[in-house]
């Protein structure tokens, strides 16, 4: 990705962070009264039409802030992090995650150990002040994590929020970031557990209309995380036995970008398309499926950065974190540990 594709992508995500409305207000509420406005209840992550996309919005911003060169684009994004990441209104946002343990999980807990990833270790003090400040929330939005994965009994093999293994990778970033030996411990534990006998993955009823996620290609995902490359072989074998070997995979193309889900679609291409990569770079040297895979995810590439074209807000408050996402390969990858 282009500095200046980048700079495009950070903006949608400095218009979204700080929009009120729309809002899609998940709220479970505790007693009779008034039901608030989003900005009360969440100070920090009311914008971008929900708490997980003002969430990776401000992953995305963070990003920028640390690829971009100096410059007064920049300084706007350092700017609106500032502004949002006060230690005030971040407790209130730990007030508020600790009394709903089932709230925005995983995928935007997921988001948010990786907020706190990216920040993590830098020199630079403004990101040492709102690692800091994010660190109480973080610390619930883990403990959140580590309560619930040890009582799942099953994956969700959904293809959008609820999915397990996307949120096990992002989770798994950042315990590998920040060296919680513990979570790294739980999570291929579990991913073990959910995928370690997957076995004909459907990849021919996929996708649903309304995915943002692969659900076979995110268990292939994680296993690329946990196993080394010759288990991994083996695994694909038997999980996904015809992937690059005569199944292709096609780019969907949503029918109507201004509907909110119906774009999700945009989104299932760019996911696509680094899940297809990360499995290429994790097979072994010469494996025949590579270049197929390769090939797949290019394809799948250039289909979802058209959607960053449609300008419509339903896809803007969060497509561009996921074409950062895959341009920009955030952190350093999980060590397959077999």
């Amino acid at each position: 990705m282009s500095a200046l594709d980048l700079r495009r992508c950070a903006q949608m995500a400095l218009d979204g962070i700080t929009r009120e409305y729309p809002y899609h207000l998940s709220h479970v509420v505790m007693e009779p009264g008034v039901i608030e406005s989003p900005r009360s209840l969440v100070p920090v992550f009311y914008g971008c039409f929900d708490w997980h996309s003002a969430v990776h919005g401000h992953w995305l911003l963070v990003r920028a802030c640390r690829v971009l060169e100096p410059g007064s684009f920049v300084d706007v994004c350092r700017a609106a992090l500032d502004a949002q990441l006060t230690a005030e209104h971040l407790l209130a946002e730990r007030d508020y995650l600790s009394a709903r343990p089932g709230f925005e999980r995983p995928y935007g807990l997921s988001w948010l150990l990786l907020l706190a990833a990216e920040l993590d270790g830098q020199d630079d003090p403004a990101m040492q002040r709102w690692r800091a400040a994010l660190r109480p929330l973080e610390q619930v939005a883990a403990e959140h994590i580590g309560t619930w994965l040890p009582k799942l009994t099953h994956p969700v093999r959904s293809g959008t929020h609820n999915q397990t293994a996307f949120a096990l990778v992002l989770v798994l970033d950042w315990a590998d970031i920040t060296g919680n030996e513990p979570m790294q411990r739980l999570v291929r534990e579990r991913a073990r557990d959910f995928y370690g006998d997957d076995a004909d993955s459907a990849l021919h009823l996929e996708p649903s209309g309304e995915d943002f996620l692969s659900p076979a290609l995110a268990s292939a995902w994680i296993m690329s995380r946990v196993l080394d490359s010759g288990a991994l072989s083996s695994w694909v074998d038997r999980a996904m036995p015809r992937l690059g070997r005569g199944v292709d995979l096609v780019p969907a193309c949503p029918s109507d970008r201004s509907d909110g889900r119906l774009c999700h679609l945009d989104g299932l291409n760019l996911s696509r398309a680094w899940m297809l990569r990360d499995l290429a770079d994790a097979l072994p040297g010469g494996d025949a499926r590579c270049e197929a895979l390769r090939v797949s995810a290019d394809r799948h590439r250039i289909a979802g950065l058209e959607g960053i074209e449609s300008g419509h807000y339903t896809s803007s408050h969060w497509l561009g974190t996921f074409a950062a996402f895959l341009e920009t390969r955030p952190g350093p990858r999980s060590k397959a540990i077999d």
